[in-house]
């Protein structure tokens, strides 16, 4: 009985895994070839327009963080689902020439919200009252920029 109970589970654990590697290469095409950053837009671009919701990681719908975190695994970037506060603490810091490049990660508001700038006029976020969109960088959101950190290119780009 015991012998079958472990043939059962190794047999169910060796098929759990091929399934997990499946998904994770389906779920990743941009990081096994081509361009990273094309890949990078393309995610953004496949969640805009979902509600706000605290604590999401999508499909349906996503918090800041969340949003954030959809981005990196879709391209391959597997982490453990943080805050906004804690992905700070883990991705390295960018220089200031490289701020307002595509795909730097901005902080905001004493680490509470977080973003993927498309450029010095505009960011990607998922917002409270909106849900995952492109806003303008305006004055208002100029003026809670808490700093900016570097979207990882490869798991081995974080701390």
């Amino acid at each position: 009985m015991k012998r079958a109970l472990v043939v059962i589970l190794l047999t169910f654990s060796l098929f759990a895994g091929a399934v997990f590697a499946q998904s994770t290469s389906a779920a990743a095409p941009s990081a096994a070839g081509g361009d990273f950053w094309s890949g990078v837009k393309a995610a953004i671009e496949r969640n805009l327009g979902r509600p706000y919701v605290w604590g999401a990681t999508g499909l349906k719908s996503y918090d800041c963080s969340g949003f954030l975190w959809r981005v990196l695994f879709e391209n391959g970037i597997l982490v453990k689902r943080t805050t906004a506060r804690k992905f700070y603490m883990m991705l390295q810091p960018v220089d200031k020439k490289d701020q307002w490049k595509f795909g730097t990660v901005v902080f905001f508001d004493d680490l509470k919200h977080v973003g993927i700038i498309e450029s010095e006029k505009t960011f990607y976020h998922a917002q409270t009252s909106v849900g995952t969109n492109r806003s303008d960088m305006n004055g208002f959101w100029k003026n809670k920029i808490y700093g900016f950190r570097q979207l990882p290119t490869s798991a081995g780009g974080l701390e």
